[in-house]
């Protein structure tokens, strides 16, 4: 059922009857080239700004209210609420909110071994979601470019437990049964998602199994934060010498920076040479997370830089199975990025900077591994030139 690009958006909203949720159907989110926006976003110079306080996207407008209806209808664990918000004093700007409830509520990780554990169909998937949950179908028209990319069916799913205003799972077509590593139609699905939104706080992000991914099946994560993260802006310095591969200097964490100025030719060969990167840490056992951001070109930048395109951050970390418990958040893509979900309110008002970058730093490779990865992750980007 493909909706118009001139349709109302009530078309994603559920039928009051809850008896007819499973005969809605799915409607298609069909989007084109002149909607994907790489510039002109910009953070208001009067702070933070709410999903809803800001000119929405056709894309926004779709995503915020079926999400609100079903955050009435009660489809998810916990009623999200305003969350209490404060900024670490410090030179890094970790973003630290309170949210018990996700701590408390959400599902129990599932047992997994390995980066590369098969997809278990015994376990819990998106296959056995309620229909409600599902709002929308993302569609690209064919003419788009990057055609030499496969076409996902690429789901937008509410995540029950949100971890704050619009939190959305992107999850490539449940049936095929496929695990949580990254694909190059679903990572496409998450940049395009971002340049699809208006807003500059969307974020899109991807956990791998061992990276904090709670469920075997692929994912990614896209949500609302209206404040501004370190890694916008964040300085970088090249690693090859086409300036393809980037390293993060600044704090919280050392990441691997690829950029690109919007679609076309430029982002199709930031997806493929990010994928070849996550397949050689998957193919060694190695744990990672990744996340998708408007930003800054690399370079020497700032934090108040303009968002002149779009950054995709990958970390390569120390596997972690299961949920630490004791720690004041968990690191996984959002953490490292800097903003910080944190469980309870003791820790809330006790954390600090020193604290918070002390938690992060145990997640990180060791010196010696972390120096290994980039000279091989490099090796990968000059075998382009090839």
């Amino acid at each position: 059922m493909a909706i118009p690009h001139g349709s109302n958006e009530t078309s994603y909203l559920l039928p009051p009857n809850s008896e007819d949720w499973g005969g809605h159907g799915i409607p298609d989110f069909v989007y084109g080239q002149k909607e994907l926006v790489p510039e002109g976003i910009q953070w208001p110079r009067s702070g933070p700004s709410l999903p809803d306080t800001l000119p929405l996207s056709r894309f926004d407008s779709a995503l915020c209210l079926a999400w609100r209806q079903r955050m009435e209808l009660g489809l998810f664990r916990y009623c999200l609420g305003e969350l209490q918000t404060q900024t670490l004093p410090g030179a890094v700007g970790f973003v630290a909110q309170l949210n018990v409830e996700r701590g408390v509520q959400r599902r129990s990780p599932q047992n997994i071994r390995s980066v590369r554990q098969a997809f278990d169909p015994e376990q819990f998937n998106f296959n056995q979601i309620r229909p409600g949950e599902v709002l929308f179908r993302l569609h690209r028209e064919p003419d788009l470019p990057s055609a030499a990319l496969q076409q996902d069916d690429i789901l937008v799913v509410i995540n029950v437990s949100p971890l704050e205003w619009g939190h959305v799972l992107l999850v490539p077509e449940p049936t095929r049964g496929l695990p949580q590593r990254l694909l190059p139609g679903a990572l496409q699905a998450g940049v395009e998602a971002v340049l699809l939104s208006s807003h500059p706080g969307f974020r899109v992000g991807f956990n791998s199994l061992g990276g904090l991914a709670s469920v075997n099946h692929l994912h990614l994560h896209g949500y609302y934060l209206a404040h501004r993260l370190p890694v916008e802006g964040a300085p970088s310095k090249p690693l090859d010498p086409g300036g393809r591969l980037h390293l993060l200097q600044d704090l919280p964490a050392p990441g691997f920076l690829f950029y690109t100025s919007g679609p076309g030719p430029d982002l199709e060969a930031l997806i493929s040479r990010v994928c070849r990167a996550t397949d050689y840490l998957a193919d060694h056992e190695i744990a990672h997370n990744l996340f998708v951001t408007r930003g800054a070109p690399p370079g020497k930048t700032s934090s108040s830089s303009a968002l002149t395109g779009v950054r995709v951050i990958l970390w390569a970390r120390k596997s972690s199975f299961g949920i630490k418990e004791g720690e004041a958040f968990n690191v996984a893509l959002c953490e490292l990025a800097g903003h910080l979900p944190v469980k309870t309110s003791q820790d809330f008002s006790s954390l600090t900077e020193a604290a918070a970058l002390a938690v992060i730093r145990d997640c990180l490779l060791p010196p010696a591994q972390a120096g290994e990865v980039q000279a091989a992750l490099v090796a990968l980007i000059a075998k382009e030139e090839q």
